[in-house]
């Protein structure tokens, strides 16, 4: 079974206010309502590829049930969240005018009574299953909840995709699979990295820290692979429009876990994660299956 958690949920309400003037009143001429959060992102992609997945996490009010309702009724995305009492799941406002601007709500307040409930779910995950870990912790969690819930599972495929120090602490539990992209490498190590063997270089040295399978997305540049069996690959990106980067590097993460299940090769399987990645940003919201096909058809080395 494949479990995505997403700490901090999200309905974004994106809008679009051709000449936005502070003070006034501003109409609107587009609106629409997205589910967002990493995991989310994971979910709905691996669902794509007809892959099925359970989203956890935490939601709370009104806001809450409607992401529930969104990936259970619309999206068939199976779901055990954690619903607690007090506060609302957030809404992110995203405004495009001549500028784009970000508002993002403040989420539940989480108990550590909650945190309890999701390691007593985690700890039914079993040998054999996936679980990713997506995005930034929430400042009301404990910010060593990821390395908390690592600490209680064994023979458990994780997969990790964040930041920072919630990345620092986890290395040493050996996680199948991480993603920084290259600037977040750099930040990482605090270096520059001007070429290709500078980023090798350093996913290597996460790997000395604990990581098993080191995943670093390039943009435009496409992406490098360094396995756990010691090689390194390269894959070119797929050619297209860039619609919206948001959730590419979510769907380059459930491109990969779905190849790996598939029993591809580490080669076709970044090449799968590429072609995901890039069939996201090619489209307005997660890719769907027949993008990815013609993304992965066109892919080259």
């Amino acid at each position: 079974m494949i479990y995505t958690l997403t700490l901090n949920p999200a309905l974004d309400y994106v809008i679009q206010v051709p000449e936005f003037v502070e003070g006034k009143v501003n109409r609107m001429t587009q609106e629409a309502i997205c589910i967002g959060g990493k995991g989310i992102n994971v979910s709905l992609l691996l669902d794509s590829l007809s892959m099925k997945s359970t989203c956890l996490g935490f939601i709370g009010g009104f806001t809450g049930q409607e992401i529930k309702r969104q990936l259970e009724v619309k999206e068939h995305v199976k779901t055990k969240f954690i619903e607690v009492k007090d506060g609302l799941t957030r809404i992110n406002v995203k405004m495009t005018s001549h500028l784009e601007s970000e508002m993002n709500g403040i989420g539940p307040h989480i108990l550590s009574s909650d945190v309890d409930a999701l390691l007593n779910q985690l700890s039914k995950v079993k040998k054999g299953d996936v679980l990713i870990l997506s995005g930034s912790v929430p400042s009301m969690l404990p910010q060593s909840i990821y390395k908390d819930i690592m600490a209680t599972l064994d023979g458990v495929d994780v997969v990790v995709d964040t930041t920072g120090d919630a990345l620092k602490e986890v290395l040493e539990f050996h996680p199948f699979l991480i993603k920084p992209n290259h600037h977040e490498l750099a930040e990482f190590f605090d270096v520059n990295l001007s070429t290709t063997d500078d980023i090798v270089f350093y996913a290597q040295e996460l790997q000395k820290l604990g990581a098993r399978n080191v995943l670093i997305s390039m943009a435009k540049e496409g992406s490098i692979l360094v396995s756990e069996e010691g090689q390194v690959y390269f894959q070119s990106v797929c050619q297209g429009t860039v619609v919206n980067s948001v959730g590419a590097g979510d769907s380059m993460v459930a491109g990969f876990v779905a190849g790996y299940l598939k029993g591809y090769d580490y080669e076709q399987t970044l090449k799968l994660a590429t072609a995901t990645g890039g069939a996201t940003a090619f489209s307005e919201g997660i890719a769907d299956y027949n993008t990815i096909m013609s993304c992965l058809k066109n892919i080259t080395k």
